[in-house]
């Protein structure tokens, strides 16, 4: 198991085209770590930002009756890919892992695929 800073630095350093990464808790908005980002790309911002995302999808979900979990969220942009992964382990409830991908670098398929290998080995 891994704590949080080591996996959101591991994230950074081992997805091809990473930008930035955080651990956010949708109930607040707030990121409980960041890693990467800087002054052109405010983690804290884009935590707070894709709270709305991930609670919009749910009360959609919660309308349609659909018993389902959300496994990802991909936004897709000109230049950028943002994957939000929600964390499905009990200790992770409330929380997702955030993304922001260069897309001229980036594999999806194996981004998706390195968040979901993180995400089993993180310890919240």
């Amino acid at each position: 198991m891994a704590d949080t800073e080591a996996s959101l630095k591991e994230a950074l350093g081992s997805i091809d085209g990473a930008i930035g990464v955080a651990l956010v808790d949708y109930t607040s908005g707030m990121a409980l770590g960041t890693a990467g980002g800087g002054k052109d790309f405010d983690l804290e911002v884009a935590a707070a930002g894709n709270t709305d995302v991930v609670r919009a999808k749910l009360r959609t979900m919660e309308h349609l009756g659909l018993q389902d979990e959300i496994e990802d969220i991909l936004i897709t942009l000109g230049t950028q890919y943002h994957l939000i992964r929600l964390l499905r382990a009990k200790s992770g409830n409330g929380l997702f892992l955030y993304i922001a991908l260069d897309a001229g670098k980036a594999n999806l398929a194996m981004a998706r695929h390195q968040l979901r290998r993180i995400e089993a080995h993180l310890e919240v």
